[in-house]
């Protein structure tokens, strides 16, 4: 039985409801944590393909602004070497790398939101994973062996930042308690 048709139902289901409505709530739980491997690997590699696609597209956008600046100067020798037609072609291609340009930071900017709602679906995985996890521990049922790819994690530095949160917020807890 599949308990998941979508990992936006791993993030909303109720665990809780799950084990009380099955038959054999030990065998629910090794079914629902494999399944929350799977969804939870599938999300990494959609994270990473996010991640990818930025970058890519932060190359082109570095690439085109370099050819902006190169068909601006070429306009300038071209227009100190007297040839003022030749200036306005070479403004003409400025302008249309412009226009590219501009296309490529919007899509630029829709990846950045692409990554960084997976990157949050992913956390929240993460986190209904480790819930079900800590129940089937205290079921008592032996834990399956993680999914082939659940090497693929985050990437270091979203490891890194979570962990200076949590450090931060730790040190507020301890200023707020006196400690």
């Amino acid at each position: 039985m599949s308990y998941f048709s979508r990992l936006t139902d791993i993030v909303s289901c109720n665990l809780s409801r799950l084990l009380a409505e099955a038959d054999d709530p030990q065998a629910a739980i090794a079914e629902i944590v494999q399944e929350m491997q799977e969804g939870l690997a599938g999300a990494r590699r959609s994270v990473a393909t996010a991640s990818s696609a930025e970058q890519r597209l932060q190359r082109e956008i570095d690439e085109h602004a370099a050819q902006v600046a190169a068909w601006a100067d070429k306009a300038r020798e071209r227009l100190r070497g007297g040839s003022e037609d030749g200036a306005r072609q070479c403004l003409l291609r400025k302008r249309e790398v412009e226009d590219l340009l501009a296309g490529l930071e919007q899509q630029h900017r829709a990846a950045i939101g692409t990554r960084e709602h997976l990157a949050t679906i992913q956390r929240a995985l993460d986190a209904r994973l480790a819930e079900a996890l800590r129940r089937q521990a205290e079921m008592g049922v032996a834990a399956a062996p993680p999914a082939p790819d659940a090497h693929l994690s985050i990437p270091a530095h979203a490891g890194d930042e979570r962990s200076n949160q949590i450090d931060a917020e730790l040190q507020a807890l301890k200023q707020e308690l006196g400690a």
